[in-house]
């Protein structure tokens, strides 16, 4: 069983927040209850992901959001240098966000490449140049701020933060757009659709409406299906289930809760509902997969 790293041992809870600069050897599979962004400055090495191993080098990005298990593989006699960037995703308030007009969800936070597992990694963000300068810089005021902590500093520190995170999201967009020379229109889409799929995810237990995701990102009913589709396939619907589903299927694995629960806890208030599309799925019963999976 991975080792799950409690924010306790890094932050405090009244600020949420650390950031350091390191040398990044091995290091075992292992997961964590708070978000971590990481800048690879130097060196090359391995990341394990999921199970999953890819090469990552300098300039790289890439973020490990709570519950998921990552790891390091670094060959004897190589080096890798690294900023970590841990924070809880409390921290950043949504208070904060109505100030600054970007969203009270966050979901720029889910702008590839940290969107979706089979994805996020494959494609993933790698500067250079005058972008890579941009990134770095912000990182290095925000561990200075942290070190100095002077009066100011952790507001200081949550705009920083703001600020990496919506310039990570504007350099992924320029990046896919030079592969694919999609127009702005396109793109704009493209981008629309990934913010409503993180927006998904994070909400899948609440009652969610095409009238509701219209009103959050500005876009009328009758698009947000063909957004959908244009970009994974699939109806709004569609994609909520899937993600409600694989919740579930978590749940079933790791507790001992009653099918009833889970599907409340997923969103579903119709339990019969809720199993038939388990199964249409899954392939199988909620039951059935919960004594699979404890077999």
């Amino acid at each position: 069983m991975q080792e799950i790293l409690n924010s306790r041992g890094f932050m405090k809870e009244e600020f949420p927040f650390w950031i350091t600069r390191t040398e990044q050897g091995s290091l075992a599979e292992h997961g964590h209850e708070f978000v971590e962004l990481v800048y690879v400055v130097k060196g090359k090495g391995s990341h394990i992901f999921q199970g999953t191993r890819y090469d990552i080098r300098a300039g790289d990005v890439f973020i490990i959001n709570p519950g998921e298990t990552h790891a390091y593989d670094v060959e004897q006699g190589e080096k890798m240098e690294i900023i970590n960037c841990l924070f809880m995703p409390s921290f950043i308030s949504d208070a904060l966000l109505r100030e600054l007009e970007i969203t009270t969800s966050m979901d720029y936070f889910y702008v590839h490449p940290f969107l979706k597992h089979d994805v996020r990694f494959n494609h993933h963000l790698n500067l250079l140049g005058q972008e890579a300068a941009s990134v770095l810089t912000l990182l290095d005021s925000m561990i200075r701020e942290i070190g100095a902590r002077v009066l100011g500093h952790t507001t200081v520190i949550k705009l920083q933060l703001v600020e990496l995170l919506v310039l990570l999201s504007r350099y992924y967009a320029l990046m896919h757009s030079r592969k694919s020379y999609a127009s702005p229109r396109q793109l704009d889409r493209v981008m629309t659709a990934r913010r409503i799929y993180g927006y998904l995810e994070r909400s899948f237990d609440k009652k969610i409406t095409l009238q509701s995701l219209s009103g959050l990102f500005n876009v009328s009913t009758r698009q947000l299906n063909r957004i959908m589709r244009e970009e994974f396939h699939k109806s709004v619907f569609d994609v909520l289930h899937e993600i409600r589903i694989e919740r579930a299927k978590r749940m079933l694995a790791e507790s001992d809760e009653k099918v009833i629960a889970v599907a409340a806890s997923v969103g579903y208030d119709d339990p019969s509902f809720f199993s038939r599309l388990f199964v249409r799925h899954a392939g199988c019963s909620p039951s059935e997969f919960r004594s699979g999976a404890h077999a």
